[in-house]
């Protein structure tokens, strides 16, 4: 059996581009395996061998990234088509043998507006300063909306930006802004290395790819709180979640204070995620938006945030909105079907209340898995 691969990676990838998927899995003794609009499908081609697996990311790792990967037993990347796109690229270990997942990076950055983003989005990002946090699963679009954030500062004002991402992902340009795209482990150690050297480099705006541990978390309100517009991301489901989970990744001790400080810095929390549209092939966000007003700030102080859900169904008028309302638009409107808002929604009776969906919404939010 031959090291090299029958079909070269970069037809691989042009094929997942052309089908308008978004993922592509290399594993073992199964064939490359499309995420196309949500779903995984299986190409017909030959089946992988784990010395060919080897042989296609070594050739595009570089002898750094080898060396890490064969160290960590992990490795994140970026690989770019010229004239195509780029991928974000994760190589990890499994039953004994490479594995690889390439998630597709278009080259342009969409704005705002063509993403279907929330209008409230264009404001959030003319803050002069705070903590603005987008949340969601992985796969949501999180990194898709802040690129499309940053790309509308970029052609708005005249500030210097600068990216710490694992790794770089949507590749920026210079308009109104200068901007700084720095890498993890390529440009910079960590996340946390590169916050604590920000400050010398003269930043109004700062994106943090991901707040991955409480130093990152500490070090990027530090920087909100001393006069920086900070973005980053985190793995919550909603606004009141994410509050807490970053007030419990730190020390009891410790945990009165970041919440004080995140009362004055946080501006908005934007939570997200992805599903199949009904109507047409492709898939749709949906959001919560939630904006720091005092009402909230004072809720987040006084460690309420059980109610924060009702202070944003009753924002509408500044911006705000809560994901089931959004969920229930896409609905009415014919873009997603009901099974698939109501397996998103934050309150599945409530939700299948307000359509009046009946006996049909009790049985789907009771049934075994697999048999919706």
């Amino acid at each position: 059996m031959s090291d090299r691969y029958p079909v070269p990676l970069d037809d691989l990838l042009k094929l997942l581009v052309r089908h308008e998927g978004s993922d592509m899995h290399l594993r073992a003794y199964e064939p490359p395996v499309f995420r196309i609009h949500g779903d995984l499908r299986r190409t017909n081609f030959p089946v992988l061998q784990p010395e060919q697996i080897k042989a296609i990311v070594y050739e595009i790792m570089g002898p750094e990234r080898i060396a890490r990967y064969e160290r960590d037993l992990e490795c994140d990347l970026a690989y770019a088509i010229k004239g195509l796109a780029r991928f974000r690229v994760n190589v990890f270990r499994q039953q004994n043998s490479v594995g690889v997942v390439m998630r597709l990076i278009p080259i342009r950055v969409q704005t705002i507006d063509e993403l279907g983003l929330p209008p409230v989005l264009k404001e959030v990002a003319m803050l002069p300063r705070g903590l603005v946090l987008v949340t969601g699963p992985t796969g949501s679009g999180k990194s898709t909306t802040l690129a499309a954030v940053i790309n509308h500062i970029n052609e708005s004002k005249p500030v210097h930006i600068i990216t710490i991402e694992d790794p770089i992902e949507f590749m920026h340009s210079d308009k109104v802004a200068a901007l700084n795209q720095r890498e993890v482990e390529m440009d910079t150690r960590t996340f946390a290395d590169a916050l604590r050297h920000v400050m010398r480099q003269n930043p109004d705006v700062i994106l943090v790819g991901e707040m991955r541990d409480n130093e990152t978390m500490q070090l990027a309100i530090t920087a909100a709180e001393t006069g920086h517009l900070v973005f980053s991301t985190v793995h919550t489901t909603d606004a009141a979640q994410t509050i807490d989970r970053i007030v419990d990744v730190f020390e009891p001790e410790r945990q009165e204070q970041i919440r004080m400080q995140l009362a004055v810095t946080l501006q908005a929390v934007i939570s997200m995620t992805l599903m199949p549209r009904a109507d047409r092939p492709g898939r749709v966000p949906a959001f919560e938006v939630m904006l720091a007003t005092p009402a909230i700030r004072n809720l987040i102080r006084e460690r309420k945030t059980h109610q924060i859900y009702g202070m944003i169904q009753t924002g509408a008028e500044l911006g705000m909105q809560t994901l089931d309302n959004h969920l229930l638009d896409l609905y009415r409107n014919g873009i997603v079907s009901f099974e698939m808002a109501l397996s998103k929604s934050s309150n599945p009776s409530e939700f299948a209340a307000r359509v009046g969906g009946g006996q049909r919404s009790e049985e789907l939010m009771t049934a075994p898995p697999g048999e919706v």
